[in-house]
């Protein structure tokens, strides 16, 4: 029974390997077109391979002057976090500090939806402010501070209304449903701004003059975007537009607030399409190269190791396919990698570990059966015997794909909390084409693991039950 039950292995991967190669390059849709699962065609490639958008900004006129260098760094770093929260991970940001320019390249397409809008939220200042009251919907033009020291909002009306708090009094902000069920954003205080909301939504419910007029408005560079009716001392805040906010406007808000606000205004110089390094058909011919390649390594390791070589190829297609699968999003935890140059090479470079990896086995495996061992003990052995030298060279390259994506992604992912006590000396430098390299090489290697050391030697595990499958040439070695 046991002999039987371990035959049934070999089945299992191939059959789980075959669902996600398929899932992977094919997606999965309903009937009526929504992506259920993303595949291949789903991909989001850079600008060097299919081409994008290329946008300069720059500061408004009345603060152009005022602009430090240390200040366009910071604005080019929050611009890149920005990115990085819109899932676009293949763009680059050069930073001419000289004449305060900063340009930004990013791969888009027609199916990505609204390119200006996107250029909009990056470019905005992001300074939120809330205000006692209501604007009927008119934008704050002016602020000041009066005699008592309060910061005063003035409308396009010439309305004026008492600032409850600003950006300095928030410390995040976090994605929420209403009352009616309906996507809002709340906002974390900090101690002081707590404190400054408490007073201000106390103050509005205890004198009879405000009775009408019960409202926060919150504004987003001046612009009203949502009001809070108040029913009493309140110590969070909750934006949710009366018109409702999709999940997608939730998500913009809460990056724009995340990531900080930018200490001046930006105003967008150039703006242009920018083609293909690669050329038009650069993915057809990526594709037909990684199929060349991949039958010609799958045909030498069929020859040369000759059964744990045909298992081999068909681990490093269940490696590929996972590659793959992140690459396009197809994980529910992981919304996908912007696929650039260097990204591709990630994907090489995995796929070659991939391959030293089962040749290091097979080259074990033959070594054992040389030696005059049983089919099971040849197979055990090599599986073991090669094992520390796969490790060993998985865990360095895991190593630098953290300190990649630690040092050039995002500040407030993992990988660079974990490497704070190591980086903070040094400047953040957030780079999207080597973030998705780092990204895409620490996919490789955790798939080379789940399918060219586990996957493979179950395969080969079971196969090695049937009896005419246990020849010792098919193993490397004689009869």
């Amino acid at each position: 029974m046991k002999k039987k039950s371990g035959r049934t292995g070999f089945f299992a991967v191939v059959l789980i390997i075959a669902v996600l190669t398929w899932l992977s390059f094919c997606g999965l849709r309903s009937p009526d077109g929504t992506v259920i699962v993303r595949g291949a065609g789903d991909i989001r490639w850079g600008v060097d391979i299919s081409g994008g958008v290329s946008v300069t900004f720059r500061p408004v006129d009345s603060v152009s002057e005022e602009v430090t260098t240390e200040q366009m760094r910071t604005a080019a770093q929050i611009i890149g976090m920005r990115f990085e929260d819109y899932n676009v991970s293949g763009y680059e940001i050069f930073t001419d500090t000289e004449n305060s320019r900063l340009t930004v390249s990013f791969p888009w397409s027609e199916e990505d939806g609204d390119v200006d809008r996107l250029v909009g939220q990056l470019s905005a200042t992001a300074h939120i402010s809330a205000i006692e009251g209501r604007t009927g919907g008119l934008p704050v033009v002016a602020t000041y501070i009066d005699d008592h020291e309060h910061a005063i909002a003035v409308d396009a009306s010439g309305g004026k209304h008492r600032v409850a708090v600003e950006s300095s009094n928030i410390e995040s902000a976090q994605r929420v449903r209403d009352k009616d069920g309906n996507a809002a954003v709340q906002l974390n205080f900090t101690d002081e701004g707590r404190q400054l909301f408490l007073e201000s939504t106390g103050r509005l419910t205890a004198f009879s003059e405000y009775s009408g007029e019960r409202y926060i408005t919150f504004c987003i560079d001046g612009k009203p975007i949502s009001e809070l009716h108040v029913g009493g001392a309140m110590s969070q805040g909750i934006m949710s537009p009366s018109e409702g906010m999709s999940e997608e406007d939730a998500g913009a808000l809460v990056s724009l607030i995340n990531n900080g606000e930018l200490s001046f205004s930006l105003e967008r110089m150039d703006y242009e399409r920018i083609d293909a390094a690669l050329g038009g058909r650069s993915v057809t011919v990526l594709l037909i190269a990684g199929i060349v390649a991949f039958a010609i390594i799958c045909l030498f390791m069929i020859v040369r190791y000759r059964l744990p070589g045909a298992v081999g190829c068909i681990a490093l297609l269940g490696q590929a396919a996972g590659i793959l699968a992140c690459v396009s999003g197809f994980f529910p935890f992981a919304d996908g990698i912007t696929l650039t140059l260097p990204g591709v090479a990630g994907i090489v470079l995995s796929i070659g570990m991939g391959v030293d990896a089962n040749i290091i086995t097979g080259e074990r495996i033959a070594e054992e059966v040389r030696k005059g061992k049983s089919i099971e003990g040849a197979i055990s052995a090599g599986c073991s015997g090669s094992f520390s030298s796969i490790f060993d060279g998985n865990i360095t390259v895991i190593i630098v794909s953290v300190i990649l994506m630690g040092v050039f992604g995002p500040p407030d992912t993992l990988w660079s909390l974990l490497l704070r006590p190591v980086t903070w000396m040094f400047p953040i430098s957030t780079t999207g084409s080597i973030y998705a390299f780092g990204c895409i090489l620490l996919a490789g290697v955790i798939f080379n693991f789940i399918m060219g050391v586990t996957a493979s030697r179950v395969m080969l595990r079971s196969l090695s039950a049937f009896r005419f499958l246990r020849g010792r040439k098919l193993y490397g070695g004689g009869e």
